[in-house]
């Protein structure tokens, strides 16, 4: 399952239902967890399974009050008692990498939302808005515990896939780097690798670690956009990017890099096509598919003229019959229904053509 089909699922899941996130390290999971926990309005408390001993999560015992009352009772510890008395969202990292006595005490937190007895013997519930979410690293080439299946069918279990398509959408909205984002949009297979085709000790790319290459960017001050087209700054960069996505990742980019050519906006079909023509012909089909793109988020954000979707069937007139039928079902998507019916006016003979010439192939 993509991010955003899992997030729209998570919204509407009730508050008692755990839920189970599998996926490779570094797609984001806990990052998705704690979004969501700013939707709900209620702090996500991190608990990594893999940090803890056993008395750090049933808690340790109370010898104090077993002097005063004869009875054994728990300090419990305080993430737990936060979210036994206010809504929060529980976030259980690193699940199946935990020792055999956390994971039992995770289990219980998930199958009953409860640990520990006060002195009269009643376990100490979770708040009834409280969320619980687990997060694993799935893969043989973890090593992890195997979870049970008696437990695995308590959860709501998803298993994540991170796609160019979501991190591009995070990355527009979180001030990552335009040329960053262009590349990983026409170089997707760099995004990420299954962790099994890895060689032991290989730096692999992840979406995280094209993020955190993102931070160290601007902290080192590269202007990409000055270095576009030319060697400026490409060592630093190349170095930057070898330890965080690897070397195969790293060589990529900086070629993309050094070789940029300008890339064609939205603007410039929307608004002056007729001198862009050249390029557009001159493009090939992952700088046209990012153009798509562009004028995909334009259609959604602004409301066309008659002038500005005339622009875009001349543009629509320069792709293959395959590219066509993206670019219809990419604006069709925007939910602007003035700029749906504008632009269907002008390209609804040329698409009914292809469909008639599909259909009849079939």
């Amino acid at each position: 399952m993509n991010i955003t089909s899992f997030t729209s699922v998570a919204r509407v899941l009730p508050p008692q239902i755990s839920i189970l996130l599998r996926g490779s390290t570094g797609i984001g999971k806990s990052h998705i967890v704690r979004e969501l926990s700013k939707e709900f309005g209620v702090e996500m408390i991190d608990v990594r399974g893999s940090t803890m001993s056993e008395g750090d999560v049933a808690g340790y015992p109370d010898i104090e009050g077993m002097k005063k009352r004869n009875i054994m009772t728990f300090c419990m510890p305080s993430w737990f008692i936060k979210a036994c008395n206010e809504p929060v969202v529980l976030f259980l990292d690193e699940f199946n990498r935990a020792t055999p006595q956390v994971m039992q005490s995770f289990f219980q937190i998930v199958l009953d939302r409860e640990l520990g007895n006060d002195e009269n013997g009643r376990p100490y519930k979770l708040h009834p808005q409280t969320r619980v979410y687990a997060a694993v690293n799935a893969g043989n080439e973890y090593d992890v515990n195997d979870m049970d299946p008696a437990l695995l069918r308590r959860f709501y279990v998803c298993d994540l896939e991170s796609t160019k398509e979501d991190w591009i959408k995070w990355a527009r909205n979180n001030n990552v780097d335009p040329l960053l984002i262009e590349f990983i949009d026409m170089h997707g297979a760099q995004l990420n690798v299954k962790v099994s085709d890895v060689a032991p000790g290989e730096v692999f790319p992840t979406p995280a670690s094209w993020t955190r290459l993102n931070d160290c960017i601007k902290y080192a001050n590269i202007d990409l956009q000055k270095s576009a087209g030319t060697n400026k700054s490409a060592s630093l960069l190349n170095s930057l990017a070898l330890g965080l996505v690897g070397q195969s990742a790293a060589a990529e980019l900086v070629k993309y890099i050094r070789n940029y050519k300008t890339i064609l906006t939205a603007s410039n079909v929307l608004d002056d096509v007729n001198n862009y023509i050249e390029k557009i012909k001159e493009s090939d089909n992952d700088k046209l598919n990012a153009l798509i793109g562009k004028i995909y988020e334009h259609a959604c954000s602004n409301d066309w003229t008659i002038d500005q979707a005339m622009n875009c069937a001349l543009f629509n007139s320069f792709l293959s019959n395959e590219m066509q039928v993206y670019l219809w079902n990419q604006i069709s998507k925007c939910k602007r229904e003035n700029n749906i019916i504008k632009y269907h006016k002008f390209v609804e003979k040329e698409l009914l053509a292809i469909l008639n010439t599909a259909n009849s192939i079939k």
